[in-house]
């Protein structure tokens, strides 16, 4: 055996060590944003691609959150079998108020900001439930900037942003965001139109799943579908 051929096996071994020793791809880390202004967690080119349907003021969705996101994210997301779509249902002003602080700021502050709100859910909806006629009207009346900032005083919502690093003057940047706005309420028609009813609501590789609102249903039909 020549030089030559030694250098070039000895070059092969310590490539292969490297590439076994390199540690696998974290797709929790990737977020892409889709035409419609959806968000999208994971492998682009995952076999399996879960679309989740959610309102902000549903409880369901909440509980899914708290019970789905650690076994979705270590089990199936981050090996890049699974991606995760979250699409917006707005079912009142709430929802369209929360669904625009959500989308505030870069993508990659999507599925943080999505996973806090969820998450406080209990909290912040206590202040709604026993809002009088006064704030009820404000958050209905008035343009779209001044219905948000009323919702968001009410519910304490700039103290909730604060906590993620969020400024009053960027706050209310997102929630006069008329274009954000109409692009949200575009991809809850679109939802509507493919058949969506209820939140949570769930569709594998684009086929809408019937009679699937738990992780405990969910599950099984992904990994049936994997």
């Amino acid at each position: 055996m020549n030089r030559l051929t030694k250098l070039l096996i000895l070059g092969a071994v310590a490539a292969l060590s490297l590439a076994a020793g390199k540690p696998a791809a974290n797709w929790n880390t990737v977020v892409a944003v889709t035409p419609s202004g959806s968000h999208v967690l994971g492998n682009p080119a995952a076999k399996l691609k879960l679309t989740t349907f959610v309102s902000y003021t549903c409880p369901h969705c909440a509980h899914f959150e708290v019970e789905a996101d650690a076994p979705l994210r270590l089990a199936y997301v981050r090996p890049g079998k699974v991606s995760v779509e979250v699409r917006h249902m707005l079912r009142d002003p709430i929802d369209l108020t929360v669904a625009m602080l959500t989308n505030c700021g870069t993508k990659d502050k999507f599925f943080l900001n999505h996973g806090m709100f969820m998450r406080s859910q209990a909290t912040w909806m206590k202040p709604m439930m026993t809002a009088n006629q006064a704030q009820r009207t404000r958050w209905t009346s008035g343009d779209l900037a001044a219905r948000n900032r009323a919702i968001a005083s009410d519910l304490h919502f700039y103290e909730i942003m604060a906590t993620r690093g969020y400024d009053r003057i960027t706050v209310d940047r997102c929630l006069a965001d008329k274009a954000m706005a109409d692009r949200l309420a575009r991809q809850a028609q679109a939802a509507s139109d493919l058949g969506v009813m209820k939140t949570p609501s769930f569709a594998i590789n684009g086929s809408l799943l019937v009679g699937t609102g738990e992780w405990s249903e969910l599950q099984p039909q992904i990994d049936a579908a994997l």
